[in-house]
């Protein structure tokens, strides 16, 4: 029966679509390693909880279905800030790549100016007796 259960996570693995620019922080890589994890040995796993397992996958399932999207239609397609779905692709991984670059970049200047003190700032030494 575990067999059944893994081929049908496989078939909603492959089902599921990958989001390119989000390279390795999508919900389908999230979903293809959770599934590697909980059927470690193929077809042979043993499930613990099987009837949670079954739940599980019919959620998800529903998801990639759209169900609750046809059965609850937007009005618009904005979030409650106004952004729409193309403002939203700030959070793909180049833009992101880009903004930590900008971060670094700043954080390296702000370590300089405060790294090179002026000759004042610096402690004398004490003299020797």
């Amino acid at each position: 029966m575990s067999a059944t259960r893994y081929r049908r996570f496989l078939k909603l693995c492959e089902d599921w679509p990958r989001d390119e620019t989000k390279k390795g922080r999508d919900l389908a890589t999230f979903l293809r390693q959770r599934v590697a994890s909980a059927f470690r040995e193929g077809e042979n796993t043993q499930i613990s909880d099987p009837e949670k397992c079954d739940q599980m996958y019919e959620s998800l399932a529903r998801i990639n279905a759209n169900v609750y999207r046809q059965r609850f239609p937007r009005v618009r397609d904005t979030s409650f800030t106004g952004i729409t779905v193309e403002e939203c692709r700030v959070l793909s991984s180049g833009n992101m790549q880009q903004m930590d670059e900008q971060k670094k970049g700043v954080w390296n200047m702000l370590m300089k100016r405060l790294s090179s003190k002026s000759p004042e700032d610096s402690p004398e030494k004490a003299p020797e007796k």
